[in-house]
């Protein structure tokens, strides 16, 4: 705490000085982020640092193991972040962020470990599916290691189907408004891959070729031909 204390005295006297115009114009304009990032609460990995955004520049959603709860009529946190930041802040992307060493992979991985932990496993159940695939699609007896990167890279795919299940993103992909992404940081090397859906599997970033996108958006995707070129409804 004592560090914490410190951190905020050296932004109160030294940071926020130099950026208090962006702050007040933050405050008058209100906040147009670009994309939603879906990660985890794990202190080691910071959307914002990772991608050296600034303030107002991310909408940012952490939880244990970045998941993404299939969408039902009961409320949760996740769901309204997702539902806010497409419908009230129109974000184009959302990424789905996993990383190497995750805690809640090896929960998930260890499930006698969380019995002093219900409601942590309660939540894994929304990862359940990666474990099943790595069970039985993934050759067996494999490496502890290789097995947990296995789950926290297929993790990331579950949880971009789950986030398909949410109306909002349906919507907005179905308009071709929205773009969704599946990024692992490898937290040992700074190594970011991403998920490409065309070739289903993940690539490492390069400066030179960009970011595969596990879903672009190109066009409409409504399921009658005749209605993919009409115009779209005013909300």
């Amino acid at each position: 705490m004592d560090n914490i204390i410190q951190g905020i005295s050296t932004f109160k006297g030294q940071i926020f000085p130099g950026q208090q115009q962006m702050y007040r114009r933050l405050v008058r304009d209100g906040q147009s982020p670009k994309a939603l990032i879906i990660a985890c609460a794990d202190s080691r990995v910071s959307p914002e640092h990772i991608t050296q955004a600034g303030p107002g520049e991310l909408f940012v959603c952490r939880n244990a193991g970045n998941i993404v709860p299939p969408f039902t009529q009961q409320n949760g946190g996740v769901s309204s972040a997702i539902e806010y930041a497409v419908v009230a802040l129109g974000v184009r992307d959302i990424v789905v962020c996993g990383h190497s060493d995750c805690g809640a992979m090896k929960g998930l991985m260890t499930p006698e470990a969380l019995g002093k932990m219900p409601s942590v496993a309660a939540w894994l159940r929304h990862a359940a599916a990666a474990e099943r695939i790595v069970c039985e699609a993934y050759p067996a007896g494999m490496d502890p290691k290789e097995h947990h990167r296995a789950l926290a890279l297929e993790n990331v795919t579950v949880q971009l189907s789950n986030l398909r299940t949410h109306p909002s993103v349906a919507a907005a992909l179905a308009k071709g408004e929205l773009t969704l992404h599946g990024w692992f940081f490898e937290i040992e090397s700074g190594e970011l891959l991403a998920y490409d859906g065309e070739a289903a599997r993940f690539v490492p970033f390069a400066d030179e070729a960009g970011l595969p996108v596990a879903q672009a958006s190109l066009t409409r995707r409504v399921a009658v031909p005749e209605y993919r070129a009409a115009p779209i409804a005013a909300e």
